[in-house]
């Protein structure tokens, strides 16, 4: 089926946030991603293949430097109640960049993290960056935007522990944890904010093991892999 040139300055307007935001529309790019939309919950809106509308038209439409073989545009999911919910849970304070986001998601998808809870100003989930990033985890993992303090008085509140990963905290291989609470991930440059840290009653170190390292810190991603897996090696 050929695309019309509204539906090409659609698809493309969707490349910015104050349209996906309007719409509740987000695109979905390459033949994984699009075959993980198909299979999942979410509502397939339009789908085009690049077989079907030609090269010229599927460059026009794609944000990739070599247009995928596959497009779809795909309905959002209305925004979670921040409910707790039960088993490992994660939680992202100011986490700005695409890319880290994206590869938490896939992070949590691997670990069995169901639940990812975000700060308001964390990156939006539907940016085409993330999207991709995900590798089609965005349709398996839950991600609630929220006031990330209070989810953390509401998980002591239930008498839930809530950890987070701190420079001064307590080497993370001599800790004992458990398969349910909350995991809460600081911001790329900055970390946790103090008024997060204020809540945390587990402060989590991942110790750095060569002499001499120059390196601050790890990326909040990496630091994520080697968080949740420690959790649940246990």
């Amino acid at each position: 089926m050929p695309i019309s040139n509204q539906e090409i300055k659609q698809v493309r307007s969707l490349a910015v946030k104050k349209y996906r935001d309007a719409s509740s529309l987000f695109v979905v790019e390459g033949e994984k991603l699009v075959d993980e939309a198909l299979a999942s919950g979410f509502e397939v809106v339009k789908l085009w293949r690049r077989d079907e509308i030609g090269q010229a038209a599927m460059a026009r439409i794609s944000a990739m430097s070599s247009p995928s073989p596959v497009l779809a545009v795909v309905r959002q999911r209305p925004p979670l109640d921040p409910a707790l919910c039960d088993g490992l849970c994660l939680a992202l304070d100011g986490i700005r960049d695409p890319g880290n986001l994206g590869t938490i998601l896939r992070l949590a998808d691997w670990f069995g993290v169901g639940m990812v809870y975000a700060s308001p100003d964390t990156v939006e989930l539907y940016n085409p960056k993330v999207v991709q990033a995900t590798m089609g985890a965005i349709f398996r993992v839950r991600v609630c935007y929220c006031d990330i303090p209070d989810l953390c008085r509401r998980f002591r509140a239930a008498g839930r522990r809530v950890w987070g990963t701190f420079l001064d905290g307590t080497d993370i291989y001599r800790q004992d944890l458990a398969a349910d609470g909350l995991v809460v991930m600081g911001s790329e440059s900055d970390g946790i904010r103090p008024e997060t840290a204020a809540q945390v009653d587990g402060r989590l170190l991942i110790p750095c093991f060569a002499a001499g390292n120059s390196s601050e810190s790890l990326n909040v991603a990496v630091a994520t892999a080697i968080t949740l897996s420690e959790f649940r090696r246990r």
